[in-house]
C-alpha cells in the first residue's frame, strides 16, 4: 500500500522543518542503510500503520554520535529518514519506545520530546539497556499512522 510517492512533510512539526521531503526513491532507501545485511525491514506500511524499525543515534555515516542532545537529534533524523520509506513523517507517529543506555538522560529526552512533537504528542516508552548496536546511545522505534484519504499525492 503506497501512501504517498516520496514528497512527505513534517506535517506542522516545528523542529522538523528541515526534514519536509526526504526522498523515497529506491536509490535513498540504499542510502539509508549502513551498508551491512540486516534481516527486516527498516520500515513496513500495513492498514494505514507504518511500523519502524529501531532508528539508532548514528551519523549518516553510521557512527555513534556523542553528546545527549545531539544523539537524540540523531536518532530522530534515522526515525525520519525510515518513515519516509513508508510515505510517513513525525507528524504521524503515534506511539514511540526509546532505547537508552542512560536512564538519567530522561529529563532530557523529555524536553527534546516536547520540542520535537505537538500536542498531542504520541505516547511514549522509555527504557534502559545494557548497550545498543554500534556504540549508539539512543533507539527510537515507532507506530505511525497514515489516513491515506486525507494524505496528498503530488
Amino acid at each position: 500500500m503506497s501512501f504517498s510517492d516520496g514528497t512527505g512533510t513534517a506535517g506542522g512539526c516545528p523542529a522538523v522543518a528541515d526534514l519536509k521531503a526526504v526522498p523515497t526513491t529506491e536509490a535513498a532507501r540504499t542510502a539509508l542503510s549502513d551498508g551491512s545485511e540486516h534481516p527486516y525491514s527498516p520500515a513496513r506500511a500495513v492498514g494505514g500503520f507504518v511500523f519502524v524499525s529501531g532508528a539508532l543515534s548514528i551519523d549518516e555515516y553510521g557512527t555513534a554520535v556523542e553528546g545527549t542532545l545531539p544523539a537524540l537529534d540523531a536518532a530522530m533524523q534515522r526515525l525520519s529518514e525510515r518513515l519516509a520509506t513508508a510515505g510517513a513523517t513525525l507528524a504521524d507517529v503515534v506511539r514511540t519506545t526509546y532505547f537508552v543506555t542512560d536512564i538519567a538522560i530522561r529529563s532530557e529526552a523529555n524536553r527534546h520530546y516536547e520540542s520535537t512533537f505537538e500536542t498531542p504528542r504520541p505516547a511514549r516508552t522509555f527504557v534502559e539497556v545494557s548497550r545498543l548496536p554500534y556504540g549508539a546511545s539512543v533507539e527510537i522505534e515507532a507506530i505511525a499512522h497514515v489516513n491515506e484519504h486525507e494524505r496528498t499525492i503530488r
